[in-house]
């Protein structure tokens, strides 16, 4: 898998390290066990996805470009929790938000089962983020929304990094940085993720 991420693009030994380190197949399910480590995504139940390790690494790498550490991080969409066990390889603090309380406790229980003590999951409508846990330096979405929600960019600490699917048919990944004088916004790569919806179930 790293090798095919580094054939793909993937420059940053640090992201390729927390790839590495993350064992995909303890978070899809067990007949998708012989395909964990594809560059693929795989169904989780409940109209979910787990992440294509290529787009896990991509979005984890633009957050971490230039910088020695990810900062105090906020996932939105944590799924199983993959992607928040990968974002602890590079930072000391991860706050990871599902809205799909049985998603959220697989998450948990992938959790326990890598010893992963640094993520702290929470039942929480993402297009809110975590307002009593930021400011963040590093909020990484993986649902699409039609719009970047506010309350995000709000969260967002001074020279903060978010990276998020925006679109509905059409998708693409959308990186912001907060600067002093403004929100600097750049359009990236075509993407598919699932709809970034509100509330909680």
């Amino acid at each position: 898998m790293i090798e095919r991420l580094r054939e793909k693009g993937i420059r940053h030994e640090s992201v390729l390290s927390a790839m590495a380190a993350v064992p995909r197949h303890v978070f899809v399910e067990e007949a998708l066990a012989s395909r964990a480590y594809e560059d693929t995504a795989l169904p989780l139940g409940m109209g979910q996805t787990i992440s294509q390790p290529y787009v896990v690494a991509r979005m984890i790498e633009l957050l971490l470009n230039g910088r020695p550490t990810l900062g105090k991080t906020l996932e939105v969409g944590a799924g199983c929790g993959y992607q928040a066990a990968v974002l602890a390889q590079l930072t000391s603090e991860v706050y990871a938000v599902e809205r799909l309380g049985p998603l959220l406790e697989k998450a948990k229980a992938n959790m326990r089962t890598l010893q992963q003590f640094n993520v702290r999951l929470k039942h929480a409508d993402g297009q809110l983020g975590l307002p009593e846990a930021g400011p963040f330096d590093s909020i990484i979405v993986a649902a699409a929304g039609s719009h970047v929600p506010q309350a995000l960019l709000e969260q967002l600490a001074l020279g903060g990094r978010l990276v998020l699917p925006i679109g509905t048919t059409e998708q693409y990944l959308c990186f912001i940085e907060r600067t002093p004088q403004a929100f600097v916004e750049k359009r990236l790569d075509a993407v598919r993720f699932v709809p970034l919806l509100a509330g909680t179930q």
